[in-house]
């Protein structure tokens, strides 16, 4: 019965974002209680802190899962920012590698690459953050920055991994350096 539902919820999704979940399928045929946890993790991604600071928290969780090198995972991440007003041209000038053009999205993202890679610069992007939105909206950046490589690796660790190729941006597809 746990399967069934479970199973239903996450075709929901999957045709809510027109995205591939077999991965999650799977899981929940082998462990409905693995699949269970696995549905617990938006409520540790999905922090954003202060609704000013959305844009920096959407740029930090982009960078994260970018990083995590997982096409689907990013173009969903893009797709679900897109859906919550996020402005496209910021976002693929993130995932160009042109942050500093992206204004606090890309804030975010620069933050987020530095503190994924030990960077102690991301210390004074920290106190930036801070500055201009608040502790809270910093706490959130952390948390998407550390959570958003979670799925790139745990799909590829199940064989279901997908290197960043093409990315769609609001109807522009702009394919990335390999």
């Amino acid at each position: 019965m746990i399967r069934k539902f479970l199973h239903a919820q996450v075709r929901k999704f999957g045709r809510a974002f027109r995205y591939d979940v077999t991965y999650f399928h799977e899981i929940v045929d082998v462990s409905p209680g693995a699949a269970i946890g696995l549905s617990r993790l938006p409520g540790f991604y999905k922090y954003r802190g202060p609704k000013a600071g959305l844009a920096v928290w959407t740029g930090a969780l982009l960078a994260s899962t970018l990083e995590g090198d997982c096409g689907p995972c990013a173009q969903l991440v893009i797709d679900m920012a897109l859906a919550n007003g996020a402005d496209p041209d910021s976002l693929q000038a993130c995932a160009e590698g042109r942050p500093k053009e992206a204004g606090a999205m890309g804030l975010g993202f620069r933050f987020a690459m530095l503190a994924i890679t030990a960077d102690p610069a991301a210390d004074d992007l920290r106190r930036e953050i801070e500055g201009e939105f608040g502790k809270k909206a910093a706490v959130s950046c952390a948390f998407a920055a550390a959570s958003g490589r979670i799925y790139p690796v745990l799909k590829r660790g199940l064989g279901h991994g997908q290197a960043c190729r093409r990315l769609d941006f609001a109807g522009k597809q702009v394919k990335l350096a390999a």
